[in-house]
């Protein structure tokens, strides 16, 4: 099980994923998938088991996250 963060701007996708990392967080960036979107759009993948510090990250940084989701691999 993954978690993805998905946003409205890829900017803020990118952003997030650099803060992810420069905090020593996996993250990558990823397609959101068809199942949560139909737009074409940009996720960024992380540990579930980072989430609550991932939100406490993106709040202080600002960075507008439009969900958090689990997918099943």
């Amino acid at each position: 099980m993954s978690c993805l963060a998905t946003f409205k701007t890829t900017s803020a996708a990118l952003m997030f994923e650099r803060t992810c990392r420069s905090s020593g967080i996996s993250a990558r960036i990823a397609p959101v998938p068809r199942s949560l979107s139909s737009s074409c759009g940009l996720a960024c993948e992380f540990p579930c088991g980072m989430r609550e510090k991932v939100e406490e990250i993106a709040n202080s940084k600002k960075i507008q996250v439009a969900g958090y989701h689990e997918i099943s691999e």
